[in-house]
């Protein structure tokens, strides 16, 4: 596993600290894409959110997103995503971006752009133009000549039972694609407790699981405090079980990432894990699946 002290040491300075801190969707006057220095990808992320209306099929309590102030227009205007995209991705590369705070405090060690990732203030793939904005992406990655830049989908494998979204994954396999499915809970009650989505929890469990045979996937597991209480050692042990069972059907994870609570929630009573517990559960969860790279973010 790896441990949060070698990622502390390379990450937790006083600059990079305020940078992971400030994932806000929105950057000058664009309307999808944003950039962002992630912890968890070690670099610039550029996100591109594909929810502009902030509408999701989950209610996290953990979520950041402020819905209380209404979204923009549904619809993804494709040409203004793709003149954003572009744009941001030249600032990025010649280093413009870095005279802008909070970017200006990033480490030389974090000045890369390691992916664009398709995020934002809901579920991308359930954007009707998600498949042409994977096809964009790649055409412009490709224009830029940057084969090693990673396209992301961080989802939470409600949609990807769709034909129309299997097909664009399966695009995304041949072009540098990677899968951050989120995983937060091992039982239906913890997880309606923490994602409160009407959607079956065997659905995300039977989706992940389809998805990881095809392709190697990241499973992303935010664990929290619920009234200042973590979750269970039974909660744990189920959530390992999960995991077991989808290795159990061909399901192929390369990594599993755990972190917690690192900005302001919808639910004032999510509340972040101390460090210490984090290490912990991220122990008890590389012990019980030696197979599989476990990574900490405190």
């Amino acid at each position: 596993m790896d441990s949060p002290k070698q990622h502390l040491d390379l990450l937790l300075t006083p600059g990079n600290r305020r940078a992971f801190s400030l994932h806000g969707r929105h950057w000058q006057t664009n309307r999808y894409v944003y950039p962002v220095v992630s912890r968890r990808s070690g670099g610039i992320s550029i996100g591109v959110n594909l929810n502009p209306d902030k509408v999701c099929n989950f209610d996290c309590v953990y979520c950041c997103v402020d819905r209380n102030i209404a979204g923009g227009p549904p619809e993804v205007d494709l040409p203004i995503l793709q003149s954003e995209l572009v744009a941001m991705l030249k600032m990025v590369q010649l280093g413009d971006i870095y005279d802008f705070d909070p970017f200006s405090g990033v480490a030389p060690a974090l000045r890369r752009i390691n992916d664009i990732a398709f995020s934002g203030d809901g579920e991308p793939t359930t954007c009707p133009q998600f498949f042409p904005v994977c096809q964009l992406a790649a055409e412009i990655l490709q224009t830029f000549q940057l084969p090693e830049v990673k396209l992301v989908v961080i989802t939470n494998a409600t949609m990807l039972h769709r034909p129309t979204i299997k097909k664009a994954l399966s695009f995304l396999d041949h072009h540098n694609g990677e899968i951050w499915l989120k995983l937060d809970a091992g039982t239906e009650s913890y997880y309606r407790q923490v994602d409160r989505s009407t959607i079956p929890f065997q659905r995300i469990l039977d989706n992940i699981t389809a998805c990881a045979i095809q392709r190697p996937v990241v499973i992303q597991t935010l664990l929290m405090a619920l009234h200042g209480a973590g979750p269970t050692p039974a909660e744990i042990a189920a959530y390992i079980q999960r995991i077991m069972e989808i290795c159990a059907a061909g399901g192929q994870i390369k990594l599993i990432q755990i972190y917690s609570i690192a900005r302001r929630t919808t639910e004032a009573y999510a509340t972040a894990l101390p460090p210490e517990a984090l290490t912990q559960f991220g122990e008890q969860i590389a012990t019980a699946l030696p197979n599989i790279a476990v990574s900490v973010f405190p």
